[in-house]
């Protein structure tokens, strides 16, 4: 038998089935990239599915607690509120604040910077409807004045919408045209909001 044939011969073998395996190598790494592509792109999908879905809630409820304020301002202006209507107020309150923690665990800076201005904003103004409503007001504090902070509610609100809706890849960035025409969280004007609180009795004590 010639040992040089034999050499060659399996020398052939050996590089078939090497090349084999390397080629079924390279396809299972392919492969696996693929399938790590896929996860990571469904991840991403219910990422911001989960997203949306806590901003619209959030974005829901800071509204009615907002729309919650401005109700027990009225309500102040005419008597004391009864107790199905303080219920009322606090149950907005207590929604809003559970959404806000679930979207601190779940959304970028720069959603929670404008969501969390506006948080702070929505305590600010509860707490003044608060004293109102136990005749505990700090210096300057009035109904109008309440009412004046409860409007400029919106503002914060809109603006915090606007990030979400960047996040989310829907809106226009900051300052495009588009963005400017977006529209206003609430068309009352500021001035008929302090017209109906110029008479209460907070703003006529000497």
């Amino acid at each position: 038998m010639d040992v040089g044939a034999v050499l060659i011969a399996v020398t052939g073998v050996a590089g078939t089935l090497g090349a084999a395996l390397l080629t079924q190598r390279g396809a299972d790494r392919a492969k696996k990239r693929e399938l790590e592509m896929a996860h990571a792109i469904q991840e991403a999908k219910e990422n911001r599915e989960l997203r949306r879905s806590c901003y619209t809630q959030l974005h829901r409820d800071a509204r009615q607690f907002t729309t919650a304020l401005s109700r027990h301002l009225y309500l102040l202006r005419d008597r004391l509120p009864a107790q199905e209507e303080a219920a009322a107020l606090e149950a907005a309150k207590d929604a809003y604040r559970d959404r806000w923690s679930e979207t601190l665990m779940i959304a970028p800076d720069a959603v929670i910077v404008p969501a969390h201005d506006l948080s702070d904003a929505l305590t600010g103004v509860y707490g003044q409807v608060k004293r109102l409503e136990q005749g505990n007001c700090r210096p300057g504090e009035t109904l109008r004045s309440a009412a004046e902070a409860q409007h400029a509610l919106w503002s914060s609100i809109r603006v915090m919408r606007e990030a979400m809706r960047r996040d989310l890849g829907i809106s226009a960035n900051a300052g495009d045209e588009a963005s400017r025409h977006l529209p206003r969280a609430s068309s009352t004007d500021p001035a008929t909001v302090t017209a109906d609180f110029a008479l209460s009795p907070e703003d006529t004590d000497g």
